[in-house]
């Protein structure tokens, strides 16, 4: 949709994306209206990847006051939108606050707060993936292509279960195409102390990324958090990247040309990949959001949740 704003006539919830209208959302968040009796619509606002500052000031300010207008899910410009309406929320959760992103915004009553959920999320949709005891198992370690919001969301969630003692890597790599990125992970990273060791490189290109993959352990978990494959084409990698031996592949994407994932299935049966694509992760975000938007509680397991699974699935189909 053009980013035109017209006052709801009905219970709106908003998705800030890219292209937001390709998204399975789209026909899935009416039926999992239907079923959790919420009475509302969505609607898609796209927006360049760090687009101008007063795009992101108009879209919030139309949010936060239209009445019918409850809140919005946002991928892509978490930290970007932050940076230019911080002074429109009123309050911050304190993942928001820390992480310095809002991947949603919801109303409690007329005031507008912002809430960084990815840490949860990310940390629900790895679960679904990883058993435990497989990093003391493996010894495989985490690389984790791309700095953005998401990368850094599930960065604290490892260190998070760290620090309670459960089974996490012993090492996270994460790389990026710009250094600023990178500086600002890293300045999070440093308020805390983390038992994971944290490695930082700057990767301009795919071959600079195949160079560090080289040096990954085998059973390794490699993520694609770098949105190349759906907001724009290609993978980080390139066609002679070599997956480590019995590693992991995880594409946080779920849709798009999903490059970074065919390259995996080209070596699955020969390197012995175990392969996820963001189907989960997408469940996870969006249910995290809607019960904040809407003031309702969603479990993250059991019939109710695997109802919603079985919804979106036969809504993307």
């Amino acid at each position: 949709m053009s980013n035109s704003y017209v006052p709801a006539t009905q219970k709106t919830m908003y998705f800030i994306g890219v292209t937001t209208t390709k998204s399975s959302i789209m026909g899935v968040f009416p039926a999992w209206s239907d079923f959790l009796g919420l009475d509302a619509i969505i609607r898609g606002i796209d927006f360049k990847p760090h687009d101008e500052p007063t795009k992101y000031r108009e879209c919030v300010s139309f949010i936060k006051n239209d009445p019918l207008s409850l809140g919005a899910l946002v991928t892509t410009h978490k930290v970007d939108l932050l940076k230019a309406t911080r002074d429109l929320f009123n309050g911050l959760d304190p993942c928001a606050r820390w992480l310095n992103e809002v991947s949603s915004l919801s109303k409690q009553g007329t005031e507008l707060w912002g809430h960084a959920k990815d840490p949860i999320s990310s940390g629900l949709a790895l679960e679904a993936f990883v058993r435990e005891g497989y990093w003391k198992e493996s010894g495989g370690e985490v690389l984790i292509l791309g700095a953005g919001g998401s990368s850094l969301a599930l960065t604290i969630y490892l260190i998070n279960k760290a620090k309670e003692g459960k089974d996490i890597p012993r090492r996270i790599v994460v790389t990026n195409r710009s250094s600023g990125r990178l500086m600002e992970m890293q300045k999070i990273h440093e308020t805390v102390d983390s038992p994971i060791f944290l490695d930082y490189h700057l990767c301009r290109n795919s071959t600079d990324n195949d160079r560090v993959l080289t040096g990954m352990k085998p059973g390794s978990l490699i993520i694609n958090a770098t949105g190349l494959g759906k907001d724009a084409p290609g993978s980080p990698l390139t066609d002679k990247a070599a997956f480590p031996e019995k590693g992991l592949v995880w594409e946080f994407n779920y849709r798009g040309d999903l490059v970074f994932l065919d390259q995996a299935r080209a070596q699955q049966k020969s390197r012995g990949l175990a392969i996820e694509d963001g189907w989960t992760y997408f469940i996870h975000g969006w249910t995290q959001v809607i019960a904040e938007v809407f003031h309702i509680h969603i479990p993250t397991r059991g019939p109710k949740f695997n109802r919603l699974s079985k919804i979106a699935a036969s809504a993307r189909s």
